[in-house]
């Protein structure tokens, strides 16, 4: 193992697992036109991962939390912006794409802003009480994520719901043989942006040098005065919204929606946070592109696999770095 990281630290480390793992399905797929497909669509399907796990990772490595509740966020961001755009149906439907857009961006605001107030709810009332205690975190926040089921239920009904896109994210780019869904072309950039504006506030403002160096050592910040639990409520929102965000985006990636949403993706984010490593935004992002495309590959050639093609995805990761990929913590 010690030879293998060697070698993979002279090309690149473990950036190179999502070329590795291509590569590989490249040469087992044997059609260029249908991994093309499945690569996109694996890197779309990694990005609203990571828009899932990405506040996640930041609480636990920061916070020290496990919040098994955190896939609530994801169920309400996704039916409050199925709310959203079906209430916009007119404007989506709309032969003017600014209106289509709007209905769009509208969507995603309310979902992100409904995410930020829950989120601020959740760590007052729900976490703060029991910190340091993690046997009383796992309970209380599974105890959450049932009571949210149920006030979805209660809102919304047990029916699916069937989640309305724009017009002009419908259908299919067609280059020569490789067809490309809009939408993920679109969920794919949404993410990519989303990566980009985190490093930025964690690496490049004060708020984000606080945030890392509370990953590393929460007492060195406490006792240069600054007050570190004002920085845990942001940083709890911040992931809250983002669960939120990438809820909406996968409520319109999948068209249909049920009240076990939450409960379905809670298993897949916590896997992606732990193969990425504690703290880490990068080792998310790299989490959630390898579980996206390992879905994928393994869906297309082995699909009695498909189910089980993440469990053992994380164990091969973790026997291999028992700390994850990138962990900002240990």
């Amino acid at each position: 193992m010690d030879k293998l990281s060697d070698t993979l630290g002279r090309f690149g480390g473990v950036y190179l697992l999502p070329v590795a793992l291509g590569a590989i399905a490249f040469v087992l797929i044997g059609a260029p036109s249908s991994w093309v497909t499945l690569t996109v669509a694996g890197l779309a399907m990694g990005m609203m991962l990571f828009l899932m796990a990405s506040g996640l990772s930041l609480v636990f490595g920061l916070m020290d939390v496990l919040n098994f509740g955190h896939s609530a966020f994801v169920s309400f961001g996704a039916f409050v912006a199925a709310s959203v755009l079906a209430g916009l149906s007119g404007w989506l439907d709309s032969s003017s794409a600014l209106l289509a857009s709007a209905a769009l961006a509208l969507a995603l605001l309310a979902a992100i802003a409904f995410g930020l107030a829950v989120g601020l709810f959740f760590e007052t009332v729900i976490i703060r009480p029991v910190y340091q205690d993690h046997l009383r975190q796992i309970l209380i926040t599974m105890g959450a994520l049932i009571v949210s089921e149920q006030v979805i239920l209660a809102v919304w009904g047990g029916t699916p719901i069937t989640v309305h896109r724009p017009s002009f994210l419908e259908g299919a780019w067609i280059i020569g043989d490789v067809s490309i869904e809009i939408y993920r072309l679109f969920a794919f950039t949404l993410g990519a942006c989303v990566f980009v504006g985190l490093m930025i506030l964690l690496n490049r403002t004060r708020i984000g040098l606080l945030i890392r160096a509370g990953v590393e050592n929460r007492e060195m910040v406490e006792a240069l005065g600054f007050k570190i639990n004002r920085l845990f409520i942001g940083v709890f929102m911040l992931g809250s919204a983002l669960a939120a965000l990438g809820g909406a985006m996968w409520a319109g990636y999948e068209t249909l929606i049920t009240p076990a949403l939450g409960g379905e993706m809670m298993i897949v984010v916590f896997i992606v946070v732990i193969i990425g490593g504690l703290g880490s935004i990068e080792g998310t992002l790299l989490g959630a592109i390898i579980v996206g495309l390992t879905a994928n590959y393994v869906g297309y050639l082995t699909p009695k696999l498909a189910l089980a093609s993440n469990m053992i995805l994380m164990m091969a990761i973790l026997m291999w770095r028992p700390s994850g990929l990138k962990p900002a913590v240990k």
